[in-house]
Formats: structure tokens, sequence, C-alpha cells
């Protein structure tokens, strides 16, 4: 466990302190914290891939707090956790990669697509992008999608309440930066497959975090 002389992150570094020339940021979910299986599963993966990661708590998890910052609150502690992992892993800022599950993933995608003084990445996985709100269809979160021209990787379940495959690709297309995806068979927003799918979450996970390493491996 570490903390950041800035503020109190509070944040997990994995994986080599020289000799990488990559690293990944991995932002939490609303519900969630840094410990979230879907993060810990990626972070151990790219660890055995030598690829340094930083898992990190938003501002109201550290405090004890149910309900997320506003967005603002939220990018801040993105862009401190990001600075944060290429001090740590000794890279430029411009060799991160950020990523995060859900709510963590929308912000890492903010920063990197902000108006004024974007966030500069490698890449961007976004695992379970919430599209929209359940059942709210029209109430789009891709504003700054067509600002983002770093190479993306989707991840997502075919049953995800927060976006349809066909929804999700089809916006995904304002991103100026190549789209890949890896979909998870009948899976919802927590990336839980269904019984009669044969599919377990661990082994769901195992296979997300194994594309994330191909893909932040190929960048």
């Amino acid at each position: 466990m570490g903390h950041s002389a800035v503020t109190d992150l509070e944040c997990e570094y994995r994986g080599p302190t020289r000799g990488a020339d990559r690293a990944v940021l991995l932002a939490h979910g609303a519900g969630s914290d840094m410990h979230a299986p879907a993060l810990t599963t990626v972070a151990d993966a790219l660890a055995e891939a030598r690829i340094p990661s930083l898992t990190f708590n938003f501002p109201y998890r550290s405090a004890g707090r149910r309900s997320p910052d506003r967005a603002p609150v939220l990018e801040a502690a993105t862009r401190e956790a990001a600075h944060e992992l290429a001090k740590r892993a000794r890279v430029e800022p411009e060799r991160v990669v950020l990523g995060g599950r859900s709510m963590g993933g929308r912000m890492c995608s903010q920063v990197v697509g902000a108006e004024g003084d974007p966030l500069p990445a490698l890449g961007l996985v976004l695992l379970g992008y919430p599209l929209h709100p359940p059942g709210k269809p029209e109430t789009l979160r891709i504003e700054h999608f067509p600002r983002i021209r770093v190479p993306c990787l989707f991840v997502s379940g075919t049953r995800d309440a927060f976006g349809t495959p066909d929804e999700l690709q089809r916006h995904a297309e304002k991103i100026k930066g190549v789209v890949e995806w890896h979909w998870i068979e009948t899976a919802d927003h927590g990336f839980k497959p269904l019984k009669s799918s044969g599919l377990t979450v661990d082994a769901a996970l195992a296979a997300a975090a194994a594309e994330v390493v191909r893909f932040v491996g190929g960048l």
C-alpha cells in the first residue's frame, strides 16, 4: 500500500520498478474500490508480463463514502494517479495506458479526451464502459469521444444494461483512435455470464485480462 506525497492518494503499485517502457493505470467503478476482482485480475496478469500497473481509490472511497465524487474531483484524482504511476514506473507520461472499470474507465477516457489540457496516454482500456444509465439509452456519455485519438480496447459483456454491443460499436465510431473489442458472451455489466453459458466469472475475467495484456503489449 502506498501514499503519494501530493495528497492522500490511496494506491497499490504492481510490477517492475525499472526497465519498463509502458505502464497501466486501473481505476475502479462507482460501487467498488481498487481491490475489485476485475482490476486485480488484470493487474496480476500485467505483472506477470512485466508491465507495471497502479490501482487506486477515488477520494470518496478513501473517505469511506458510498456516493461517487463529482466528475471534476474524479478527473483530478485520475490525473494525479496517472502522474504517480509514471513516476513510480519511471516512464514518460505518454507511455501510460489509462483504463478501468465502468465509471473509472469513463473518467480515464474523459481526461484523455478533455477539451483543454488532455492527458497524454499510450491508449485506453475500457472495462464495461457505461455508455448510458440502464434503461436510458438517450442519456449518452460520448461527448468527448471525437477528441479521443489514442487506441482503445473495449471489454464488455453482451448483456450489459449500460450499453449493448450494437450501441457501443455505433457510438465508438466517433473515436479517432483505433478501436478494438473483446466481448464476454452472455455477461452482464459486472462481467457475470449466464450459468447456461458454462463460463464462470473467474474464467471471463482471466480471458479479459489476457486480452488487456495483449492489447497493451502491442501498443
